[in-house]
């Protein structure tokens, strides 16, 4: 197997490197601090074609190949952590979700438009009371003879409003008499109301909003699927999107461990560097080893998805292995650097309240574990049950 990226594949990577380190490096913590959605930057990356990276050109997108689109989240999360999830979600769960499961009609109305970055897509599956069990949803779609009405609530919806006049495109999740279904809602259909900004330790420039559908008609053009297929749309977005934060959490390890590694060489105590202590190259190290291992697992599951192979099992794996690994990283290097890690006057501490919350989003890892545990022992004949 070769494991080698191609020539364009590294060109790619470069080009996304020289956007972050020009366009979101110098604005990554007053960004944060401020708590701003980062539109500028955004339109920024759409006119790059990042905001439909893994779109055909048919549809005005970059038709990048997974891999590709990995490399290109891990730029991003190098310098700002928000700014990748923002993107994974609006291309990962939304747009790609419409590529795969949606009518040429719906395509062609959508695609162009998320693709030019003109609207952000949004996963609203959350409930109050449906977290990660999602057979007690209780937003309900009912049929009549002009198409659906959508009754309901939804909560920590990614992208929820983006501000600027930019609408978004809300892929919800609603539960009709054959099953859960997907429907595409847009911002300004009548009924939907977009609330409450969660406030959040990290991941500070995603707008988690909570969303009111009461009494949301929307045509029979807007369900995404057949009736009753929402559960499968939502299995493999959301295996895309666990790979997608796989690439998250290795490009905050990887630039967390780049800060901390210069530091300890400028940091003087007792008469040396820090790097020359002991106890700080066992910390390097260890984080050095794990970060590389975390590349070469994001990396082949996005390879797998290129060659259409199932990934059912091997994106909990990335997912949970990823959570561990950048918040042990990123743990580690605020002990490197101190007090001075504790500051947020250094990027450090933004990068550990963030990779925080990779065992939350996408699904905790305890869920993960689960799906990776059902499939151990179905082996065995025994059925795990969350």
């Amino acid at each position: 197997m070769d494991f080698s990226l191609s020539e364009e594949q590294m060109m790619f990577r470069s080009m996304f490197e020289d956007f972050s380190t020009n366009e979101i490096a110098p604005f990554a913590e007053e960004l944060d601090h401020e708590e701003t959605i980062p539109l500028k930057i955004l339109q920024k990356a759409a006119r790059q074609g990042f905001l439909g990276a893994t779109l055909p050109e048919t549809y005005f997108g970059a038709d990048l190949d997974f891999l590709s689109y990995v490399l290109l989240i891990e730029a991003l999360a190098k310098d700002c952590m928000s700014i990748s999830v923002t993107l994974g979600t609006h291309v990962g769960l939304v747009a790609m979700s419409i590529l795969r499961h949606g009518t040429d009609a719906q395509m062609e109305e959508f695609l162009p438009v998320l693709a030019a970055g003109e609207a952000v897509g949004a996963y609203a599956m959350t409930e109050p009371d449906a977290g990660s069990d999602t057979t007690e949803l209780e937003t309900r779609a009912v049929r009549d003879a002009d198409g659906y009405v959508i009754d309901g609530v939804k909560t920590w919806v990614a992208n929820g409003h983006m501000g600027g006049g930019v609408p978004t495109l809300f892929l919800v999740f609603a539960e009709v008499p054959a099953g859960v279904t997907a429907f595409l809602v847009p911002t300004a259909t009548p009924g939907l109301t977009v609330g409450y900004r969660e406030p959040t330790l990290g991941l500070r420039n995603v707008s988690f909003n909570t969303v009111y559908l009461e009494g949301c008609r929307l045509p029979v053009g807007n369900r995404l699927g057949a009736e009753g297929s929402g559960r499968e749309i939502a299995a493999a977005a959301e295996e895309r999107m666990a790979v997608t934060l796989g690439a998250g959490a290795l490009g905050v390890a990887i630039s967390s461990l780049n800060v901390a590694a210069r530091f300890a060489s400028e940091r003087v105590q007792f008469g040396v560097p820090i790097a020359q202590k002991q106890a700080i190259q066992a910390y390097v190290a260890e984080s050095a080893a794990e970060t590389e291992a975390l590349r070469h697992l994001v990396y082949h599951a996005a390879w797998q998805i290129d060659q259409g192979t199932e990934v059912s099992f091997h994106a909990p794996v990335v997912k949970t292995f990823a959570a561990r690994i950048a918040r042990s990283v990123t743990d580690r290097m605020v002990q490197v650097m101190g007090g001075y890690g504790y500051m947020e006057d250094y990027p450090i501490a933004r990068k550990y309240r963030d990779a925080r919350a990779l065992s939350l989003i996408g699904g905790p890892t305890e869920l993960h574990e689960v799906r990776i545990a059902e499939q151990i022992f179905a082996e065995y004949g025994v059925e795990i049950a969350p």
